[in-house]
């Protein structure tokens, strides 16, 4: 142990007390009539506290570091809080002694030499006891329940929270000997509160709470003015009239001086949780200093000893973990240990132990012999008879009775000394000098041997088990390998602390450095795991790590350094690591590589350790054929390639030792008989034949008739020519019967039977194979295509069903699958689905109409009338599922516009499934709900010459009746626009879902339904569809009106300006403009037709194009309104707002109407 300074400061005048804050970053001094505060890191004054009038005696700080107090001979207390503010003070009748804070309950005990005074914050008043002689010091115990007060007499008090006085405490010397200072000893780990007191009887003694003494008085010669422990307990600080700080053991034991000073030191106190003691003196003197304790150790293979608390030893195994403490109760300088003995240094003596039997195990030791001498010493050694002292540049050797018997002068400094064994009374010693040079020396031997010089100074070194190399760590962090005998440097390594070698094998050492561990075998690289410390030791598997002040033994798998071995084929090397310790997986790695090596020896003896029998009886084997004088490697490698599973390999060296009949007999033994045909390849075919008897016979034997046919078959089919194909066809027609429709195929194939090949591939539903032979042949389409449709038919699923019927051509098939689809969805109300058919049989009839002239008027009608019934169930599927489902998400508006578009298209016979009365209820609450009441009347009215369902009577009744109450008439808001004459049109239309002005048809938005602002016009006569869109897509230029004038007015203080049109160039603005202003005469509707100048006119954004298919012609409409874009979908042409388009392909990745996705082709 040693002390160090960290800063020291002046005051002007005595420090009689102080007191760290909890955290340790301040420390309040107690100097003349102020406080002074520091800050610990530096030494620099935060700020001096002037408040009292007289001398300050007394300082603490409470342990929540809140608030802190101060006692002076003022006879005042004052309260401060952390942030150095004055907040309380209260007097006593003479001057404060001393003050301490309760550690659990913050109470404030302030003490005088009359009376002490217990204060917390909860009190408004300070309760006061009376004493018959003075207080000179005070402490609180640990739990905060007793308060131990010291007495200038004599006398120790022991008083409860109360103030009641429970345990006195009189000493020997009384009045001569008064206690000056008192503490309790901080440790949680002690089982009693001990108390130790300094009186100027010049003694320090230790009590237990009931006031019994601990062991004896120890005598200091010297006045002690101050006692405190460290926070944990472990040591005391002392100090007084020496004028020094002195560190005892908390049994009381001196350890050595912190701090000389100039005068009386008047109080030390240890900075919390650390190594810091701050001093403060009679002549004003604050030192701060910092402990620095070294690690005393020693180690010997597999035990470590170290000291503990100063005065112990601990004696620790490495592997079996077992402890033994060792109590000297004096200073611990030097530790030494060696095989069964150990040395201690103590100050004036050198004990030296041995245990009590030789088992490896055994931890109880006893003395052996004492050494009464006090000795100076660097580095301690113990041996089986001797013990080595090391000073510098001298080693000397001492007998266990202390006479020295033989003593060593060196060139240079000894930085290392290590026993590495030998017989008892002549072990040897390994030195490393300063210089680089490296000795070794005999403890019999007056004479050392230099091993070797090396330029740079020695740190560390060690010596392999042989006693042939020798690892050296120099200063330069540099671990350097040297052979003995040639004094060859083997091989260096940066980054070294520290060295060691394995004491089991011969070629393996360990390094730490830089956080990591090295482990090197023979020249192999480094191998690396992270790893905190020094390494001391390294036995098998196991490495000795000392970081900081714990030793640890770590379990370090050796599978690393034994995968190098068997990298370079090293067996016998790679077995020596693997019994340091590996895995089992390791075991089984090396015994199959040996085995693999044809390295027997080995591999038997980790098959042995793994125990694996099957491989052991192998290696007999193959021995036992050794000893017959067999010796074909090649053979021995083929029986181990076969045992692994590695046949491909076993056969190829079987073959190479020409040995093919064996390659044969183990593909035939395993059944792998295609392998076995591989393998002969063009041979032999007597072999061939040979083979595939003995396969058919391996079939019949194991009751297998069956397989042995086909053996047999495949054998003739693959023999026979492909002319011969009544024979072939017989094969197959077997192939068929045995269910070998692989073989079956092949052979149709062999003889071009592809009509035979289509129709097994569809017996046998192998369907891919059947179309990918369908695209090469297309006239076998038919025989596919209908098993195929027929056969989804059968299995549920009818949509695809019916577009296989459809591709092969069968129209009446796919139509009656589509009819039957469609009912169903009707009668199990999944309208969506309905609508969707609706619209598949309408596209089929079309294409029934392209491909049949003779039906193509009746396919048209029911093409126009699929799609009407589609639009109706789309439409209705909204209506449906908002009157029998409780909650929906669908917008009141859009199921006002699907209810009035429903009404308008409803013939008296509505279709089945389509309900009028859910679609008037429907419309009857959106239009109530939306202030369209004269249309909820009508609608209510309606419905009370329907059969309603009871689930409605109720709300139809209640509605009926509370429509009554609104105005009669509609929102103006709601009347729906006729986009091509401008017309407001009735909500409840007569004419359906056209104008009532120009009969203009409405073009309805497939998702909301509102009336988009669309008007449909024709082609003029003459004009083909694909001039249409040329004449549409050349976007003529409009030209702008330069001749339009300009009219001013001047009045007094305003000038006009009026910008003036004729009226032709107004019209003549957008000729498809003027073709819709044109007025209705009659009932009858007239269409918008336009000609090639109009056309021309039009933007290509502006005009949607539904382009149906041949025989049907195209449909043009116009956009009056382009900045509201308009979606149509390319397959079923349904017109939707592009916002809701959007939205519903990516709710739904396709078209709600048509179901097709967008990437799909047309």
């Amino acid at each position: 142990m040693r002390a160090a300074l960290t800063w020291r400061d002046k005051a002007e005048q005595c420090i009689y007390d102080l007191a760290f804050k909890p955290d340790g970053t301040q420390l309040i001094i107690a100097s003349g009539n102020r406080l002074l505060v520091y800050d610990t890191s530096d030494g620099t004054l935060i700020q001096p506290l002037k408040a009292h009038k007289d001398t300050v005696y007394c300082v603490a700080y409470a342990k929540d570091g809140k608030r802190f107090a101060s006692g002076a001979a003022d006879k005042t207390v004052i309260i401060w809080t952390s942030k150095l503010e004055g907040i309380l003070k209260y007097t006593h009748n003479d001057s404060i002694q001393c003050v301490s804070y309760n550690p659990v309950t913050h109470q404030l005990a302030s003490c005088s030499s009359s009376d002490f005074g217990l204060w917390s914050p909860e009190q408004k008043s300070v309760n006061k006891h009376k004493v018959s002689n003075k207080i000179t010091c005070c402490s609180w115990t640990n739990d905060g329940q007793y308060l131990a007060l010291g007495m200038f007499n004599g006398v120790v008090s022991i008083r409860n929270k109360n103030g009641e006085e429970k345990v006195k405490i009189e000493r020997p010397g009384g009045s001569l000997s008064p206690v000056w200072s008192i503490s309790w000893n901080p440790s949680r780990e002690e089982h009693n509160d001990i108390l130790a007191v300094a009186d100027w009887g010049q003694k320090l003694s230790f009590y237990q709470l009931s006031g019994k003494q601990i062991g004896k008085d120890r005598v200091l010669n010297f006045d002690p003015c101050c006692v405190s422990y460290f926070s944990k307990g472990e040591y005391i600080l002392l100090g007084g009239s020496d004028k020094q700080v002195s560190l005892y053991t908390k049994d009381g034991v001196r350890l050595g001086t912190i701090g000389e000073q100039n005068s009386w030191v008047w109080t030390c106190k240890a900075k919390p949780d650390s190594n810091y003691v701050a001093v403060g003196s009679q002549d004003g003197t604050i030192s701060f200093y910092q402990l620095i304790f070294s690690t005393v150790h020693g180690l010997y293979k597999d035990r470590y000893a170290y000291r503990d608390s100063m005065t112990d030893v601990i004696v620790q195994h490495l592997i079996t973990e077992q402890k033994v403490r060792i109590k000297n109760r004096d200073l611990v300088k030097k530790i030494a240990i060696y095989k069964n003995r150990l040395a201690i240094q103590l100050p004036e003596k050198i004990q030296i132990f041995e245990l009590y039997s030789d088992d490896s195990s055994d931890m109880r030791y006893r003395v052996k012999e004492k050494i009464a001498k006090k000795f100076e010493c660097n580095l301690l050694v113990v041996c089986s008879e001797h013990i080595i002292l090391c000073q510098e540049k001298r080693l000397q050797c001492l007998s266990f009775s202390g006479i020295k018997e033989r003593e060593w002068v060196m060139e240079s400094l000894i930085r290392y000394i290590k026993v590495i064994g030998g017989p008892p009374g002549r072990e040897g010693l390994l030195v490393g000098l300063k210089n680089g040079q490296i000795l070794k020396i005999f403890v019999d031997n007056p004479f050392a041997i230099v091993l070797l010089k090396q330029s740079t100074a020695v740190r560390c070194l060690d010596m392999s088990a042989s006693r042939n190399k020798l690892a050296v760590v120099d200063e330069n962090d540099t671990c350097l390998v040297y052979d003995i005998n040639t004094k060859e440097l083997l091989f260096q390594e940066p980054n070294a602390n520290s060295v060691a070698w394995n004491t089991q094998c011969e070629d393996m050492l360990c390094f730490s450095g830089g956080g990591y561990l090295n482990i090197k075998a023979s020249n192999f690289p480094v191998h690396q795991q992270k790893l905190q410390g020094f390494v001391v030791g390294y036995n098998g598997s196991k490495i000795f790590c000392l970081h900081v002040f714990s030793m640890t033994a770590v379990e370090v798998p050796q599978s690393a350094p034994m995968y190098q071995y068997l990298e370079r084929k090293m067996f016998r090397e790679a077995y020596k690591i693997a019994c340091l310790g590996v895995t089992d997986t390791d075991w089984k790695e090396l015994a199959m590589d040996a085995l693999e090596g044809l390295e027997f020896e080995t591999a038997k003896k980790a098959f042995t350790r793994v125990r694996d029998l099957q491989y052991l009886e192998l290696i007999s084997s193959i021995e036992e054929r050794k000893k017959r004088g067999e010796n074909n490697n090649d053979l021995f490698l083929a029986d181990v390639y076969a045992y692994q599973g590695k046949f491909h390999e076993a056969a190829k060296l079987y073959k190479r030792s020409d040995h093919e009949n064996l390659a044969l007999d183990m593909y035939t033994d395993l059944r792998m008989f295609d392998y076995a045909k591989e393998f002969l390849g063009s041979g032999d075919p007597k072999d061939t034949k040979m083979l595939i008897t003995k396969q058919a016979d391996w079939a019949k034997n194991i009751n297998e008739p069956k397989a042995a046919v086909e053996i047999l078959l495949i054998d003739i089919a693959r023999k026979l020519d492909k002319a011969e194909r009544e024979p072939l066809s017989k094969c197959a027609y077997y192939f068929k019967k045995l269910l070998n429709h692989g073989y079956a195929a092949e052979t149709y194939m062999k003889i071009g039977d592809l009509k035979a090949l289509i129709q097994l591939y569809v017996e046998t539903q192998q369907w891919d194979e059947a179309f990918a032979l369908c695209e090469k042949h297309p006239e076998f389409k038919d025989d596919v295509y209908v098993p195929y449709a027929q056969w989804l038919a059968e299995n549920d699923r009818f949509e695809e069903a019916q577009k296989a019927f459809h591709k092969a051509g069968r129209q009446t098939e796919a139509v009656k699958v589509l009819e039957q689809l469609t009912q169903n969805a009707v009668v199990e109300s999944r309208f969506n689905d309905a609508g969707y058919y609706y619209w598949m049989l309408s596209m089929q009839c079309l294409d029934i109409a392209q491909d049949n002239e003779q039906q193509k008027t009746e396919m048209l009608q029911k093409f126009h009338h699929f799609q009407h019934l589609a639009e109706l169930y789309h439409a209705y599927h909204f209506i449906h599922k908002c009157t029998e489902e409780p909650f929906n998400h669908y917008l009141p508006e859009t199921l006002f516009n699907i209810s009035r578009f429903l009404l308008h298209s409803l013939t008296k016979d509505a279709p089945l499934g389509i309900s009028k009365v859910n679609t008037l209820f429907a419309l009857a609450k959106q239009s109530k709900a939306l202030g369209a009441y004269k249309l909820a009347r009508h609608a209510y009215d309606k419905l009370q010459g329907l059969q309603i369902p009871a689930q409605f009577q109720k709300s139809i009744e209640l509605g009926s009746l509370t429509i009554r109450s609104k105005p009669f008439h509609d929102s103006e808001e709601l009347v729906p626009l006729c986009y091509r004459c401008s017309t407001h049109n009735p909500l409840l239309n007569n004419l359906g879902n056209v104008c009532i002005n120009c009969r203009q048809p409405f073009v309805f938005a497939a998702s909301s339904y509102d009336v988009l602002h669309l008007v449909e016009f024709y082609l003029e006569e003459g004009i083909t569809d694909e001039e249409a869109v040329a004449l549409i897509d050349l976007e003529a230029p409009r030209l702008d009106k330069k001749d339009s004038k300009w009219q001013e007015q001047m009045s007094d203080s305003v000038q006009t300006m009026r910008l003036l049109y004729k009226a032709e160039e107004i019209e003549g603005e957008d000729p498809f403009t003027a073709k819709l202003s044109f007025e209705q005469g009659g009932s009858e509707f007239v269409p918008v037709v336009v000609n090639r100048a109009i056309l021309r006119s039009m933007s290509r954004r502006d005009v949607l194009v539904k382009r149906w298919p041949k025989p049907l012609q195209w449909q043009y409409f116009r956009s009056l309104l382009p900045d509201n874009p308009i979606t149509m979908c390319p397959f079923c042409f349904q017109m939707f707002h592009s916002e809701d388009y959007e939205l519903l392909v990516l709710q739904y990745d396709c078209c709600p109407y048509c179901r097709r996705k967008s990437d799909e082709s047309s």
